[in-house]
C-alpha cells in the first residue's frame, strides 16, 4: 500500500528540521508532505535547506485547510493510506506502524493515536483534558463513536476516507468533526495507544481562553453538523 504522511506546519522553525531528519533517516520507507501554511518565521527556509518535500500555501488557511490540502495531495497521487502527524514534535514517528496496521489488515477505516488508553507520556493540561472528555461524550451521543482522544492530531485513514476528507474537512479545529463525519458515514473508527511528547519548541496557539472557545465552538459545530445531516 502507498502511504503518505501529512505534516501541517505553521511557524514550526524550532521543530520541523528534527522531524524531517528523523523521517528521512529512520523511516525512509514512508512518503511525506509538509504543508507549510504561510508561516511567517523560518519554516520555509528550513524546508528548503533540508530539501524536504513540501507544499507552500500562499495564504494562511489554518489547521483544517492545511490538512485538507494534504488529503487533496494524497488523493491526486493515489495513496492508499494517509497519516496525519503534527509538525511540533509531539508525535513520535515510531508509532506510525501501530496506527496503519489496522487499516492494512482491513480492520478499520480510521485509526486514532490515543494518549489516554494507557495514560503514558504527555497528557495535556487539566483544562484541555476536561474539554476533550466533554467532546468525547458529545460525539458518542451524536453518532455512537467511542473515541477518548478526540482531538488527537495523530491519525491514519484509508482510501475511502482520503476521498471524503479531500472534499469535506472542517476548517477550524477539525479533529473532532472529522470523527463525527466518519461516524455518520458508518466508518470503522479505532483507537490505538501512543505516547506523545510535549511540544519540542515554539508556542502553542491554544491558550486557556482559546481552550474554552474551542470547546464551545466545536460543540456547536458538532451538533449543527448532525442536525443538518438529518
Amino acid at each position: 500500500m502507498k502511504i503518505l504522511l501529512i505534516i501541517p506546519a505553521y511557524n514550526e522553525s524550532e521543530n520541523i528540521k528534527k522531524l524531517i531528519e528523523s523521517l528521512t533517516v529512520d523511516y525512509p520507507n514512508y512518503h511525506y508532505i509538509v504543508v507549510n501554511d504561510c508561516s511567517t518565521d523560518r519554516t520555509r527556509e528550513i524546508l528548503l535547506d533540508c530539501q524536504a518535500n513540501y507544499l507552500d500555501l500562499p495564504d494562511n488557511l489554518g489547521i483544517g485547510g492545511g490538512v485538507q490540502t494534504g488529503y487533496l495531495y494524497a488523493l491526486a497521487h493515489s495513496y492508499d493510506i494517509a497519516v496525519q502527524i503534527d509538525g511540533d514534535g509531539q508525535h513520535d514517528p515510531k508509532y506510525i506502524k501501530d496506527i496503519i496496521t489496522p487499516i492494512e489488515k482491513g480492520q478499520a477505516d480510521v485509526v486514532i493515536g490515543s494518549r489516554f488508553l494507557e495514560k503514558e507520556g504527555f497528557q495535556s493540561s487539566s483544562i484541555r483534558r476536561f474539554g476533550i472528555h466533554f467532546l468525547h461524550r458529545l460525539i458518542k451521543i451524536l453518532c455512537g463513536i467511542d473515541v477518548r482522544d478526540v482531538t488527537s492530531g495523530m491519525r491514519a485513514v484509508n482510501r475511502k476516507m482520503i476521498e471524503e476528507y479531500a472534499h469535506n474537512y472542517a476548517q477550524d479545529y477539525p479533529e473532532p468533526e472529522a470523527i463525527l463525519t466518519a461516524g455518520m458515514m458508518n466508518a470503522r473508527v479505532m483507537e490505538v495507544p501512543v505516547v506523545m511528547r510535549e511540544r519540542q519548541g515554539g508556542t502553542s496557539s491554544i491558550n486557556l481562553l482559546r481552550s474554552v472557545y474551542y470547546m464551545i465552538k466545536v460543540s456547536i459545530a458538532l451538533v449543527m453538523t448532525q442536525l443538518t445531516a438529518r
